[in-house]
């Protein structure tokens, strides 16, 4: 049976499909998003109006704000009074309205919390001066009226805005499907922009940007986006801005003055106390907020000493709190023909012009109108002075004086009403002239009139005019600077750590620990059975520390991180995992630029930096190519211009460091000179390498006892890279390390 569909009965799909794109369209056009013409939305067109109504203009006196909200849902918006009360008080708040539209007096709320306002019954209201360029002209014939939620009243579909306010307060809605974000502007800027455009309609975003620089928020904050950027956003109508607070250091403590738009000094203060107990702002013992009325932002950070690095430490705070905020701008209005489109400024203010054009064409065509009736009595005025006393005989003898007169002096009804309407002192002969002259001037008025209809090139002029008086009298100077500032970093987590003195020891076996201080000698500690010290470096405990095993393979360790030297440490293989067989062979620490000369058993070795080696990866980074070789502990780079390889069978050779290469992996350079094999069918392999300057000594060990070389007993060993090097001294064939002894040590 076929379906039949009627008014009364529909199918569901259709029906639920209809129901939500009606709602969506009422929700967006009616609600949410704000209409190009006077950058309202509904509910605060209709408490506009309903204030205007109740005469509570800027000089009135202050109404009870519940008079005003049972007025505009009784007659105009039949919503929640609650909703429809922060409506008026978000109209109110200068820190959430740059241009206020709304004068309160009572508790309207505060920056800390926007919403801790006073009930209605507690607050008086009434327009603010900004209210005027709103409803200046709504009585001008200038915009549509309709009935309102219950055909009881009519109310104005637009208010007829002398500036873009849509632009100047800003907005932000979220409708169904689309959202809008307009950050607020300055008034003088908007004003100036849209003069040039009149002036110049060809001109380009770029063009505009010179008036309107950037968004204009009602704190003193300082924005942070990058003209180039701004651009951008201006073009495309969505983008973002960022805005950072303001500070001054006062006797060492920083004192922040200012914060970006709708940022809540609480939560602020919240945020940078929660980093402090977590021991993230190690530089900062205390803060306060001293706000007061006198200074409504001022929020104190002591730094622990005036060596902190303020810029640093802020810069910090910018990048994790909401000291630094991101506003995203998205411009979609309701344009002229009703439908939301999201535009560009310049299409924003193109349209805003264009309704402003109209608006002025049907202000002057209403006053024209007035204008002419007008004169349409005073012509029939001025023939009853001319004929008085017929006019007075017709009126004390005849029974119709109306008809009598009209058809007596070719009079219409009006002008025959207004006849009868004068009074006996109206006569006068001066009341005579007082009409000529008012009609001489209405007729001057309705002849430039006429010609300012007729000539767009007029009506561009009178608009200029208009706007630049409004701009005279209600704008100011910029709320929210400009400037180029550095992008904001977060501190890491090397940043945060104080900088100590830390010794680092490895044991044979692999275990790993950090003793305070560089007094400590490793060979003294206790170990586990069976394991004994290794290998040591002294640095700082925010300096990079690596690990390298016999592969030739590096790892990274935070010394912070690990063990005290007062128990026996932890396995490295706890925290990394070298390649099977491996083992960890030494240790080096330094700044990420220290170099370091990394060589294996094999003579071949180059220069890498710290840097280079560090890994977050726990299976650590191939850097010396080592083959079926082992590598040697690497040796830091310090003040050295000659390098020492020994080998195991007592061979010395002494060349200077600037012929290694410094490479960033790979297998290197020969540095000593090794043949297949010895004479006595000795295995020969590099035992050690070490970095030395030129007034070092060298001790080289073999078992118990040691060979120590002054810098002139060192020159016998000196030659080019890859030399085969001198034999040391009986007793010294077989070579277990070398060590630097530094000049003074």
């Amino acid at each position: 049976m076929a379906e039949i569909e009627t008014e009364e009965t529909l199918p569901l799909r259709k029906y639920t499909e209809r129901a939500y794109l009606d709602y969506s369209m009422y929700v967006i056009n009616d609600r949410a998003l704000p209409h190009i013409a006077d950058g309202l939305k509904p509910v605060q067109r209709r408490i506009v109006y309903a204030m205007a109504e109740l005469r509570l203009s800027a000089s009135a006196k202050f109404a009870k704000s519940v008079r005003t909200i049972g007025d505009v849902i009784g007659k105009f918006h039949p919503h929640g009074d609650v909703a429809c009360y922060e409506a008026m008080v978000l109209m109110a708040q200068p820190f959430s309205f740059r241009y206020p539209l709304v004068e309160g007096q009572g508790n309207f709320g505060a920056p800390d919390d926007p919403k801790s306002f006073a009930a209605m019954r507690y607050t008086e209201a009434r327009l603010s001066k900004y209210a005027e360029l709103l409803l200046a002209e709504v009585n001008q014939g200038t915009v549509d009226f309709g009935p309102n939620f219950d055909g009881s009243l009519n109310e104005p579909l637009l208010l007829p805005a002398r500036v873009p306010f849509l632009l100047l307060n800003g907005v932000t809605g979220i409708a169904v499907g689309m959202a809008t974000d307009i950050p607020p502007h300055n008034m003088n800027e908007v004003i100036s922009a849209c003069i040039h455009l009149l002036d110049q309609p060809k001109a380009t975003t770029a063009d505009l940007m010179m008036h309107v620089k950037a968004p204009d928020f009602p704190t003193d904050a300082t924005l942070t986006t990058l003209p180039e950027e701004l651009r951008v956003v201006y073009e495309t109508g969505r983008g973002s801005v960022r805005a950072r607070a303001k500070y001054d250091v006062e006797s060492g403590d920083i004192v922040v003055s200012a914060l970006p738009y709708q940022v809540s000094p609480a939560k602020v203060l919240e945020q940078i106390a929660q980093q402090m107990q977590a021991r993230k702002l190690p530089m900062l013992v205390d803060l306060r907020d001293e706000s007061d009325h006198e200074n409504p932002t001022r929020l104190v950070l002591v730094p622990r000493s005036n060596r902190v690095d303020v810029e640093r430490l802020m810069s910090h705070l910018f990048a994790t709190t909401d000291l630094e905020k991101s506003f995203r701008m998205n411009f979609n209005v309701i344009g002229l023909d009703r439908r939301p489109r999201v535009l560009g400024l310049k299409s924003m203010l193109k349209e805003w012009l264009e309704f402003r054009m109209t608006t002025v064409r049907r202000r002057l065509t209403f006053r024209l109108e007035k204008i002419q009736e007008r004169l349409h009595i005073l012509d029939g005025l001025l023939i009853a002075y001319e004929n008085l006393d017929e006019v007075i005989r017709i009126v004390r003898e005849e029974d119709a004086p109306r008809e009598k007169l009209m058809e007596r002096f070719a009079l219409t009804e009006v002008q025959a009403n207004s006849i009868l309407d004068l009074r006996l002192r109206q006569l006068a002969r001066l009341e005579e002239s007082k009409l000529v002259e008012e009609r001489d001037g209405l007729r001057a008025e309705a002849s430039d009139i006429e010609r300012t209809l007729s000539s767009p090139a007029r009506m561009k002029t009178l608009i200029k005019k208009e706007l630049r008086a409004d701009a005279e009298e209600y704008g100011d100077e910029r709320c929210t600077t400009l400037e180029r500032v550095p992008e904001a970093l977060a501190f890491t987590e090397e940043d945060l750590l104080s900088s100590e003195p830390v010794t680092i020891i490895l044991s044979e076996k692999g275990w790993v620990r950090a003793a305070k201080g560089h007094e400590v000698d490793p060979a003294e500690l206790g170990y586990r059975s069976g394991d004994q010290f290794l290998a040591a470096t002294r640095c700082r405990s925010n300096e990079a520390c690596v690990f390298f095993d016999s592969t030739g393979r590096a790892y990274w360790v935070a010394p912070h991180t690990l063990p005290s030297a007062r128990g026996q440490g932890e396995p490295l293989t706890g925290r990394l995992k070298p390649p099977e067989g491996a083992r960890f062979i030494g240790v080096v620490s330094g700044a990420e630029a220290t170099k370091i000369v990394v060589s294996g058993s094999s003579g071949y070795g180059f220069v890498t930096s710290v840097g280079d080696l560090l890994t977050k990866n726990r299976a650590g980074k191939a850097v010396l190519n080592v083959g079926a070789h082992q590598a040697l502990p690497a040796c830091t780079v310090v003040d050295a211009e000659w390098m020492a390889v020994v080998t195991n069978l007592g061979r010395l050779l002494v060349f200077p460091l600037a012929e290694l290469p410094e490479l960033v992996r790979g297998k290197g350079n020969k540095l000593i000179q090794i043949p297949p094999q010895d004479l006595k069918n000795e295995v020969e392999w590099v035992q050690a390498v070490e970095a030395l300057a030129a007034a070092d000594e060298l001790k080289v060990h073999a078992g118990s006892r040691y060979l120590r070389l002054k810098p002139k007993d060192i020159d016998a060993f000196k030659g080019e890279r890859a030399r085969r090097g001198r034999r040391l001294p009986r007793g010294f064939q077989k070579v277990d390390r070398l060590e630097v002894v530094r000049a003074g040590g």
